[in-house]
């Protein structure tokens, strides 16, 4: 059976589980004070052109985000999201189990608009009441989106202004960040990211770790006693190494950057065999996520042969389904999964 399921279907990369082998019985300190953590962080600092960056390694995504927002935010404020945002839909309410809420403003194919979290915002402080009400504190964007799309630089900068006027916090979720960073249209870098946000995640899981996500805090924004407060969320890791040695290595000479590139071939030519065949898609979009518009009696015929990842309904006769590639995807199921259709 084609799988395009999702892009974490695979293990790793040849090169990281070489890494492992490798290093195997090399002893090191715990708790990411190795010196492959150390190493690794160096090099990402590099990549963002941020000496000054703290850098530190979590397990997965969802944990990044609660442990992240959890540690950024005051008790008595929650964190603004598109109503389509991870935070707010596909974590299960991760957010709110630490006892922030989740704030949610309209999305516009998965994007905040500037100047409508300005006016959220606004409204917020001018309600005589707000005292009474959760306070925005924090804004959660990702990059790609969860529909594939992305920021524009004018866009990211457009946010950070507002953040600006309000004195919020900017977060962005980088699940997929390094199929954003190469996509056909993307003007924003690695750079671009550290300089505009206040803290953001470089994704591994998804892009060629096994598991693994690096936090970067620019300009040494680190929360006070971050360790302490991800014990507490039993995420520190005794073998820290274990993340350290993969992002070592996914930073050396350019890898996490090469190897997405292939996620983004495989999907282009996936994009243009359906539209050549008539296909409507959910959203445009030029990254690894192909969300495609099916008639229902099609949509189970080819769930048959091919796993992929239902999304929405669009109306009583219509599915939208998700074609994932990645990293690891093979042309040869491209071109499997293009004569099926």
């Amino acid at each position: 059976m084609l799988s395009f399921v999702n892009d974490y279907s695979e293990g790793a990369h040849p090169a990281v589980l070489d890494a492992f082998v490798r290093t195997n019985l090399q002893q090191e300190p715990g708790y990411g004070d190795d010196a492959f953590c150390a190493s690794a962080r160096e090099k990402i600092r590099a990549a963002c052109a941020d000496p000054s960056a703290d850098v530190f390694f979590l397990a997965g995504g969802t944990q990044t985000n609660q442990v992240v927002i959890d540690t950024m935010l005051a008790p008595y404020e929650g964190v603004v999201a598109c109503e389509t945002g991870h935070v707010s839909v596909h974590e299960a309410g991760a957010i709110e189990y630490t006892g922030h809420k989740v704030l949610t403003v309209p999305q516009h194919e998965g994007k905040m608009d500037a100047g409508e979290l300005d006016a959220y915002v606004s409204t917020f402080f001018a309600d005589e009441n707000h005292d009474h009400m959760v306070f925005p504190g924090l804004v959660y964007i990702s990059h790609p989106t969860e529909y594939g799309t992305l920021y524009t630089l004018q866009e990211l900068k457009a946010l950070r202004e507002a953040c600006d006027r309000h004195g919020l916090k900017l977060y962005l979720d980088g699940a997929r960040l390094g199929y954003g960073l190469v996509a056909p249209g993307n003007d924003v870098t690695l750079a671009d990211v550290a300089r505009l946000t206040d803290a953001f995640y470089i994704g591994g899981t998804k892009v060629g770790a096994l598991i693994g996500e690096a936090v970067v805090f620019p300009r040494r924004g680190m929360p006070a006693h971050f360790v302490t407060m991800v014990k507490q969320h039993g995420a520190l890791l005794a073998k820290g190494r274990v993340l350290g040695i993969q992002f070592d290595v996914l930073f050396t000479d350019n890898l996490y950057t090469r190897i997405a590139r292939n996620a983004i071939t495989c999907a282009d030519v996936l994009r243009a065999a359906f539209k050549e065949k008539g296909y409507r898609f959910l959203v445009e979009n030029t990254t690894n996520q192909v969300l495609v518009v099916l008639d229902n009696e099609r949509y189970e015929s080819l769930r048959k042969v091919v796993a992929t990842s239902y999304w929405e309904r669009v109306d009583d006769t219509h599915t939208a389904v998700r074609f994932a590639t990645s990293w690891a995807t093979r042309m040869e199921d491209v071109e499997a999964l293009v004569k099926l259709l």
